[in-house]
Order: C-alpha cells, then sequence, then structure tokens
C-alpha cells in the first residue's frame, strides 16, 4: 500500500500498488452523513487524487451500512429555526449559496463535482441507502456498481429543498427527463434492479465494492494517458455539442498516437505481456 492514510476525520485514502485510489467515507456511525467536515474532507481527497500522477482508478465507497445517507439530520433542523449556518457547509445560509468558491460551483456543490474533475475514472460502489446528498455525491463518478437492495432517492423535496450538489446536470445524461422529474418531484425510493433500468446504476453486483475494485485493477493495466483522455473526451460528448465533440476526438487521437505509452500498448499486446506504463507527468 503506497498511500494509508485519513483526509481529516471523514474520508480514508488507500492507493495501492496497481494505482487503484480507495476512497472511503468513514462515518459509519452516522451512515456516512454529510456534515461540514466530510464536505471538506471529500473535496480535499478528490483533489488530491487528482494530483496524484500514479493514480490510475478510483473507487468511491462508504463504510459500514451504508454509502450516504444524505445531509446530516442535524443540518435540517437549523434550517427550521432560519438561522445562521444553515446551508449545507457550516457557517453558510441559502443565499450565501450562490457564491461560486470552487469555480463553476459552491462547496457543497464541489464534494459531488470534484469527481467529475478526477482526470482518471471514478467509480461508485454503493450499498445501503444514497440518499439526497449521497446519490449526487455518487452521481459524480463515471460509474456507478450498485446492490441490488440498495436504496436510492432524490430525497430533497422531503425536506421542502430540490437538489443541490450537482444533481440537475449530472442526471440529465443518464435518465429521460421526465424520469428525473418523476423522482424529484416525489422522493421516491427505488433500489439496485429499478435504478438500473432508470439509469442510475451502470451495473448491479452483489458485492460492488469488490466488483469495483476488480474493475478499477483492470482499468490500472490500461494505457494511463488513454484512460484520462477518454475522459475528457467523453465529458465533452456529454455537453452535446457535435463540433466540439469530433474536434476533441482528433485532439485527443493525435496527442496519443506514436506516445511513449500507446507504442508500450501495441508492443505489450503483440509480444502478449503485461505492459509497462509511464506515469502521466
Amino acid at each position: 500500500m503506497l498511500i494509508d492514510e485519513m483526509v481529516g476525520e471523514r474520508v480514508r485514502l488507500r492507493v495501492d500498488a496497481d494505482g487503484v485510489a480507495d476512497v472511503r467515507l468513514w462515518r459509519a456511525d452516522k451512515m456516512n452523513a454529510l456534515d461540514a467536515a466530510m464536505f471538506a474532507a471529500l473535496i480535499e481527497t478528490g483533489e488530491r487524487v487528482s494530483r496524484l500522477p500514479s493514480v490510475r482508478a478510483v473507487v468511491l465507497s462508504g463504510e459500514g451500512r451504508a454509502f450516504c445517507a444524505g445531509l446530516d439530520t442535524s443540518r435540517f433542523g437549523q434550517m427550521a429555526q432560519g438561522g445562521q449556518g444553515t446551508g449545507p457547509v457550516a457557517g453558510t445560509t441559502g443565499r450565501d449559496i450562490t457564491w461560486r468558491s470552487h469555480g463553476l460551483a459552491n462547496a457543497a456543490q464541489q464534494a459531488a463535482m470534484v469527481w467529475t474533475q478526477v482526470p482518471v475514472p471514478v467509480i461508485a460502489a454503493v450499498h445501503g441507502v444514497a440518499f439526497g446528498g449521497g446519490l449526487q455525491v455518487a452521481l459524480g463518478a463515471d460509474l456507478r456498481y450498485i446492490a441490488p437492495d440498495a436504496r436510492l432517492c432524490v430525497m430533497e423535496i422531503k425536506w421542502g429543498l430540490v437538489p443541490d450538489m450537482g444533481g440537475a446536470l449530472l442526471m440529465r445524461t443518464l435518465m429521460r427527463s421526465d424520469v428525473i422529474r418523476e423522482l424529484t418531484y416525489t422522493g421516491r425510493i427505488v433500489d439496485g434492479r429499478e435504478a438500473q433500468a432508470l439509469g442510475l446504476a451502470t451495473r448491479v453486483c452483489d458485492d460492488p465494492y469488490q466488483t469495483a475494485l476488480q474493475t478499477a485493477r483492470e482499468m490500472s493495466q490500461k494505457n494511463p494517458h488513454a484512460l484520462r483522455a477518454a475522459k475528457r473526451l467523453l465529458t465533452v460528448a456529454d455537453q452535446g455539442d457535435p463540433a466540439a465533440i469530433l474536434l476533441a476526438e482528433s485532439v485527443e487521437q493525435a496527442r496519443l498516437i506514436g506516445s511513449p505509452n500507446q507504442a508500450e500498448a501495441v508492443r505489450a499486446n503483440l509480444e502478449k505481456r503485461l505492459p509497462n506504463f509511464a506515469d502521466p507527468v
């Protein structure tokens, strides 16, 4: 294990020799509910992983019996009083969340959006529950492996709110608009199998964590420059501008063709051996 440490008090980060970053929400007694410390730890971990050139893929999961139960219910109690600190992050109010503290996002949004900005594939392994903000954190991942009995919910309507951690942006490429609206308007809970049918789940797995680790290790054997290029390209593709997508394909491919790691991928395949890739700079 190259890295095994806590980020703050809420996230455990482990990076193995294969370049798989194991990011685990670490607040099992509260079902990994989101408080100020969890928001900060998620952002810090995502940013740190992004700076590690040896990382090839990330697995995002939750310790204990749930992935993430959503916003800590103590925050809702404060909202009911209408006092300071009623925003999702300590010390903020409803008006303050319009401040863009992280580029396009505020701090709460960045806890989910940071995973879209990690330059390598991110797999969310979801068990137990992923409610409200917890679901939105999972939506920030490239892939979602979900247990069949997991429960997912766009829960904000229960508290008189709307999704506010990037959910509207992140759901739009996964599901039809009418399905997004039904889940958002009703707060209906869906299990893993329905989540897959609707588009929320990439795969339904009896053990999503171990399956995600296996997939991440498979990815770790691929050209790391190609993995990063693929994520950049598919991010552009999600935006839907045909000219930008076609140009991005050409730009990314031109950078890869003949590069050292691409040549190594070809040699390894022809020689029927595992590749030996250099880390991206």
